[in-house]
């Protein structure tokens, strides 16, 4: 299901999935604000409905599992602004119990439909439109969990970095197309989905204190490298996963980094 959205057909248009809050909407929000029209995909309808407000978006209401909505979400934008240049593939899943328990395998199986089967069909239904405009983009958002291990989040990290390496060799194949295909692995952002972390103070601080920027990132910040990887300026770079994690990564763990008193949790 479509909204009405807005008229006209400017220069470049851009999907974006689970654009209704977090990165996602930073990102068609930003996008907007820079002459894209938008394609604004989530499976909440009242998220949606408040996105469909921002001039130069148009929503799209559908599970980014399910092929038919990578399908759409490309049809949409060819049929309201007759190309697309640019896939931000943001959606993104996480929780499940310990590996032993008897939902585990059930969990990563619905989490490996979102963070690896959405990817994947969101590239496959992008492709052919982004071949048609002469080359495009394509940016999938990982995470740093993807990049090393995490305790007690085994499913979530397992599919991010399945998800990373789908950007490694999906960009292989489609360089000579001029299809680029880039991740960004985020660190710890400001969301929704990471509110109520950051509404238990002890947690919250003991996580800060590992960065050594020293703070959480804003969706802003990584929605602006999002535009970075999908923009002229990142022309000759692909199959690079982009961490954004204020030097989280950065450290084998071993040692707490140093933090200034000005960052200091608490």
């Amino acid at each position: 299901m479509s909204a009405p959205g807005k008229p006209g057909k400017p220069g470049k248009a851009v999907v974006v999935t689970a654009a209704g809050s977090g990165i996602g909407r930073a990102t068609a929000e930003l996008f907007a604000g820079r002459g894209f029209a938008v394609v604004g995909v989530d499976s909440d309808p009242a998220r949606l409905s408040e996105l469909d407000k921002v001039d130069g978006v148009v929503t799209l209401l559908g599970d980014v599992a399910e092929e038919r909505t990578n399908e759409e979400m490309v049809a949409l934008a060819l049929r309201r602004f007759g190309r697309l240049d640019v896939a931000v593939l943001n959606a993104g899943a996480g929780g499940a119990p310990p590996l032993e328990d008897g939902g585990a395998i059930a969990a990563l199986d619905a989490i490996h439909a979102v963070n690896v089967r959405g990817a994947a069909l969101g590239i496959r239904a992008a492709a052919p439109a982004l071949r048609a405009a002469g080359g495009g983009s394509v940016v999938v958002t990982a995470s740093v969990a993807g990049l090393r291990g995490d305790p007690y989040t085994w499913a979530y990290n397992t599919t991010k970095a399945a998800a990373v390496n789908l950007v490694r060799s999906a960009a292989l194949d489609y360089a000579y197309q001029g299809i680029r295909i880039n991740a960004i692995a985020p660190g710890l952002t400001r969301t929704a989905r990471t509110a109520a972390v950051l509404q238990d103070v002890g947690r919250a601080d003991e996580l800060t204190r590992r960065i050594p920027l020293g703070r959480w990132a804003e969706p802003e910040e990584q929605a602006e490298v999002i535009w970075f990887l999908a923009s002229p300026a990142a022309s000759y770079i692909t199959g690079t996963v982009l961490a954004s994690d204020g030097g989280l990564s950065a450290s084998n763990g071993l040692f707490l980094p140093p933090v200034a008193e000005a960052h200091r949790p608490g």
